[in-house]
């Protein structure tokens, strides 16, 4: 199967399959390991699916993270604008937890501007 996150459409898509997603202008592009790691920080569910590791950052795909309500990450996941679901992140992609639980038996991950 093949993950590939589309940055312009806000799009992660497993195989055929389509789904919102919200990203950072800082999502780095690029074909990318999955590497399960597990999070004791409230609001990621338990574990991320790290892709890219560095001296100051760790960008992930994870569960919409609720750690700030006001910045309303479920209704912009929702939101059909693909520029809505952008710049939203600190660079790590953002899915529902139904679309991450599909996510974790993936190797890699193609990030694509």
């Amino acid at each position: 199967m093949s993950l590939i996150v589309f940055l312009g459409s806000a799009m992660l898509c497993l195989d055929t399959q389509c789904f919102p997603a919200l990203v950072g202008k800082d999502t780095p592009t690029g074909t990318f390991d999955l590497h399960r790691r597990y999070v004791a920080s409230p609001g990621y569910g338990g574990d991320v699916l790290q892709f890219l590791e560095t001296p100051d950052s760790i960008y992930a795909i994870h569960r919409v993270w609720l750690g700030a309500p006001n910045q309303r990450r479920v209704a912009l996941l929702r939101h059909s604008r693909p520029a809505q679901r952008r710049a939203i992140t600190a660079g790590c992609v953002n899915v529902m937890p139904d679309i991450y639980e599909r996510l974790l038996s993936q190797k890699s991950v193609e990030i694509r501007p």
